[in-house]
């Protein structure tokens, strides 16, 4: 069974992933938690009420164990942002005890302690770094933890380019945290995100915000299918489902112009691009974008065609338990006859997962590496 009480310095507290799922193997939070909240745990001082700033919290954990110091907490993830507030009611903690902002708008205060927990994405570290300047004093305690995997060389030289002289802890559990002296004379260059590029075989600058996977240039997964995409006026109501920065609803909208087009991604940062890349290319016609737990919000059989190429990672965890639950949503959210069209690398074995869901599933195309698929019930 998995264990749902963490025990860590500041106290036990019940914390959980989110969305809850039946069967659940994997913890809400992992030995680089651990060992951060046992290392500031000697360092915040209650009673000179620290201000603390914690960045990338995959579920919550941090935020719940540091409540008591009302930190602000920003993460890119909407899952995250959601998973923050039920664990904080899971142990009745008042919600308004931490501020919670998404990766686009930073807080304007002044922190004596960040607490990074490494990301994925180092281009999206790399971004906080740089933001975070205005957030910095000379005394500002900055700490990335993670497992040592997650932990390559890369991380430590952003630290060092950005912050100042870094030094690493000792590993425990496989866990590590790197420390950094901030030295507020140092350069810091401009912003390189977020990142332009041409899309190939069309006039459209791409913008791509830094946590966007593939965010320099078209991944081949998503070239493959922009060459596929479905073309009839049958299709009205249109979600891009993990839309990443838009680019499969753009192209989309290009060869079907009066259907009616939803972004939806968990990240802010994508659908803060693909809103930009829509209405940069597209004048014609409106859209909706919105961040969410995939088609949560979405009305039972609204929408004739669901377009998706699903993440197989959350956070550090690889898995299909992201692509089940959107082929699960999608199931309820199409309208009898509705498609949901799929692109996924062979390997992963979509076809499969999705007949639990669907009557009908079909290859509609494929290559040496992807395959589409479209599944309906008719």
């Amino acid at each position: 069974m998995t264990e749902t009480t963490m025990h860590v310095a500041q106290g036990r507290f019940q914390v959980l992933r989110f969305p809850i799922e039946k069967n659940e193997k994997l913890q809400a939070w992992d030995a680089a938690d651990e060992y951060l909240l046992q290392d500031v745990a000697g360092k915040l001082d209650l009673d000179g009420q620290p201000s603390v700033l914690i960045v990338n919290d995959s579920f919550g954990a941090l935020a719940v164990a540091l409540s008591a110091y009302k930190p602000s907490v920003v993460s890119d993830s909407f899952i995250s942002q959601a998973a923050t507030r039920k664990n904080l009611a899971l142990n009745q903690i008042d919600l308004t005890t931490v501020r919670l902002f998404d990766s686009l708008v930073l807080p304007q205060d002044k922190f004596d302690f960040i607490l990074i927990k490494a990301p994925k994405t180092l281009a999206f570290l790399e971004d906080m770094l740089i933001r975070l300047q205005d957030n910095l004093t000379v005394n500002t305690q900055v700490i990335v933890a993670g497992m040592v995997k997650n932990l390559p060389a890369s991380v430590w030289q952003l630290m060092a380019r950005y912050l100042g002289e870094t030094r690493p802890s000792k590993a425990v559990k496989k866990a590590r945290l790197i420390y950094a002296q901030v030295d507020m004379d140092h350069v810091v260059p401009i912003n390189p995100y977020p990142v332009y590029y041409p899309l190939e075989n069309t006039q459209y600058q791409i913008c791509n915000h830094a946590n966007i996977f593939s965010h320099k240039s078209l991944d081949i997964g998503t070239r493959f299918f922009l060459e596929h995409l479905p073309q009839d006026d049958k299709y009205q109501q249109v979600v891009d489902l993990g839309c990443g920065n838009g680019v499969v609803g753009l192209i989309f909208s290009e060869k079907n112009p009066n259907a009616q087009l939803h972004f939806v991604d968990e990240s802010f940062m994508a659908v803060a691009s693909a809103e930009e890349n829509f209405k940069q290319t597209v004048t014609t016609v409106s859209a909706s974008f919105q961040a969410d737990d995939a088609l949560t919000d979405f009305e039972d059989k609204s929408i004739d065609l669901i377009l998706c190429n699903p993440p197989f990672h959350q956070q550090n965890t690889i898995g299909g338990h992201i692509a089940l639950r959107m082929f699960e949503q999608s199931k309820k959210v199409l309208k009898q006859g509705g498609e949901l069209w799929v692109i996924g690398n062979r390997h992963l074995g979509y076809h499969v997962s999705l007949k639990k869901f669907f009557s009908k599933v079909e290859v509609m195309v494929s290559n040496a590496k992807f395959v589409i698929i479209k599944a309906s019930n008719s």
